[in-house]
């Protein structure tokens, strides 16, 4: 599809994919971020390619040249359908059907678009894989984060991804393998993606966007987004720096919101959490995770980081809620800085 491509490390992995993924209907899992989607789009692109394959050879990558592999990445190949949330399709900057997000809601507003995959858009895929093949290859569903499926559209996918009609393959993709319904589990063959070589990553970021990371930069960014490649590069393009990294504690102390204030708010609650995470492992004993351990301290009591937490879990899930946005930045704010006060009221 048009603006995605394999990482730059996953040309193995998509080789022993096309050697293992061998039933119709397959899940990719592993670390969140680390490019499902992409290597899901690349599997769709060599079962449909159309490059001469001598009889028993082995799967190959897409050869990139045939008519077919150039309509993948235009996203018009007739025999390719692509499943994303609503809200996932906007940030990828790929085009909304009649029925997708920014619809008038019958108010002259425009809704927001949804984090969820929907029955509607199940059933479309019910309908394209019973439908005849166009250019005599395959027919292929791409389902991408398989785990935003709500119940309903999940269950409306069961029988099909059971008994599959012609010559129709599903690559379904995920984080965690769990997250999936235990019925659409069993019903594909699962493949974990191999998690990459932490130098891999450090050398891709390095070169996105002109960053000029160093090593340890880069090392720092990549612990941010816990481990994520393409959370690490989406930091990267909010305006994460090591040194608004570092300054989060000094900045919630102090009542100030930094430049991460800035950042969606799903993004920030997410940075409070990673930082209530590290500071109750201080305070235990532990290890920090996502923040420098030199930037943080133990001063905090445990008991009012536990609290802490409970509370940014409670707004995490409202997250995606239009809030007034400084209002409730300044309220987590508050929030954060009674939590990680060294026993003194604030």
């Amino acid at each position: 599809m048009s603006g995605l491509s394999l990482l730059p490390w996953q040309a193995p992995a998509l080789s022993e994919a096309l050697d293992r993924l061998r039933t119709s209907a397959a899940v990719i899992h592993g670390d969140a971020g680390g490019g499902q989607l992409e290597l899901a789009l690349a599997l769709a692109k060599a079962w449909l390619c159309e490059a001469p394959r001598a009889p028993g050879a082995p799967m190959a990558p897409g050869c990139d040249a045939c008519p077919s592999c150039h309509l993948v990445d235009q996203g018009y190949h007739p025999d390719l359908k692509v499943i994303v949330p609503e809200a996932l399709q906007a940030s990828l900057g790929w085009e909304h059907g009649p029925d997708d997000a920014g619809d008038d809601k019958g108010d002259g507003k425009k809704r927001k678009p949804s984090a969820e995959i929907k029955v509607d858009a199940i059933r479309q895929v019910v309908t394209f894989s019973q439908s005849t093949v166009s250019r005599g290859r395959a027919k292929v569903v791409v389902v991408h984060p398989a785990d935003r499926m709500n119940t309903i559209a999940a269950n409306t996918l069961l029988k099909t991804l059971e008994e599959p009609p012609g010559h129709v393959r599903f690559v379904l993709s995920c984080g965690s393998l769990d997250d999936l319904l235990p019925t659409v589990r069993s019903r594909c063959q699962a493949w974990r993606l191999p998690t990459p070589e932490a130098a891999q990553v450090r050398e891709w970021l390095q070169g996105q966007g002109g960053t000029r990371l160093s090593d340890a930069d880069a090392e720092m960014v990549l612990a941010a987004a816990g481990g994520s490649p393409q959370g690490a590069l989406e930091l990267l393009q909010m305006g994460w720096s090591p040194e608004l990294w570092r300054g989060v504690l000094p900045d919630i102390e102090r009542g100030r919101a930094g430049n991460w204030a800035s950042w969606p708010l799903p993004k920030v609650v997410d940075l409070l959490q990673k930082l209530c995470h590290d500071l109750a492992c201080l305070c235990a004993g532990g290890a920090a995770r996502f923040f420098p351990a030199d930037a943080l301290h133990a001063q905090g009591q445990l008991e009012r980081l536990t609290a802490w937490s409970i509370e940014l879990r409670k707004v995490q899930r409202h997250a995606d809620h239009p809030w007034n946005g400084p209002l409730k930045i300044e309220a987590l704010l508050f929030q954060a800085r009674r939590a990680v006060a060294s026993g003194k009221r604030v």
